[in-house]
């Protein structure tokens, strides 16, 4: 574990050194949701839409937010392109579990996104006014939620990213990763706008826990049971993702050439 520390305070290190780029990246999500913002009010302030009222959607898209910006600074440009490069194969000379080793570099800025969280949606609700928060079992269940969501969200971007063992390219992979996740997660819109069965599909996607999931408990719009069965799916899809991707590794490994071998 000390070695993964190590690497935890490393990439901690370089998002400070970098943090034009951790901003940058903040920005397009701040924008997006500023954009939302303005959207929605113009559209919810008459009358609710689908029982989403303003004050609602507002704090839906403060959540979609935080959930949008953690683990931004997975690097998985930086590991796509070692992959294509076949520079992967220094990784596995090393004494560290590759995938273990991707997650604790997730990881490392997630202290520095969280405080950033805490300043955009600070100044958001001092502009458009407060929120009501969750209470009691449901403050709980919002909060392991959102836990869950670190691992779910960083085995998503790794195991896409992998399927560059396959590609050529991993721009068109990055932006199909992207348009799934804004349309099945409910980021660019509740899942409850699209149609029946596309939204039952969704929500028992692994995409619905990067952002509905978090949401809807937190607006209160499940009950405790309910809200403990969406949390079960989002663990169920960790524990689905992780081995699955471990089983995706050893497949690209195997595709691996450095140097003609």
């Amino acid at each position: 574990m000390r070695r993964y520390r190590a690497l935890i305070r490393a990439t901690a290190r370089a998002a400070l050194a970098y943090r034009f780029n951790l901003l940058l990246g903040l920005g397009a999500v701040l924008v997006q949701l500023v954009a939302l913002l303005a959207v929605w009010r113009v559209i919810l302030e008459q009358a609710p839409v689908n029982g989403f009222t303003w004050p609602q959607m507002r704090a839906y898209l403060l959540v979609a937010f935080a959930a949008g910006t953690v683990i931004s600074v997975l690097g998985d440009f930086r590991m796509a392109f070692r992959i294509l490069d076949g520079d992967v194969a220094l990784d596995l000379v090393k004494p560290v579990d590759y995938q273990m080793a991707r997650f604790a570099e997730a990881i490392g800025g997630l202290w520095i996104e969280i405080v950033l969280i805490g300043v955009v949606v600070g100044a958001t609700l001092a502009v458009t006014g407060g929120v009501d928060t969750p209470a009691g079992p449901a403050l709980a269940l919002f909060t392991a939620s959102m836990l869950l969501l670190v691992p779910l969200k960083f085995l998503i971007v790794y195991v896409s990213t992998l399927t560059c063992f396959w590609t050529q390219n991993f721009i068109g992979v990055q932006w199909a990763r992207i348009a799934v996740i804004n349309l099945f997660s409910g980021a660019l819109i509740p899942l409850a706008y699209l149609p029946g069965w596309l939204a039952t599909a969704a929500q028992w996607s692994p995409f619905a826990g990067l952002t509905s999931t978090p949401a809807l408990i937190f607006l209160g719009r499940v009950d405790t049971w309910h809200g403990l069965q969406l949390v079960a799916v989002q663990l169920g899809w960790v524990v689905v993702l992780w081995f699955a991707a471990r089983l995706v590794w050893r497949a690209g490994l195997r595709r691996l050439t450095v140097n003609g071998g």
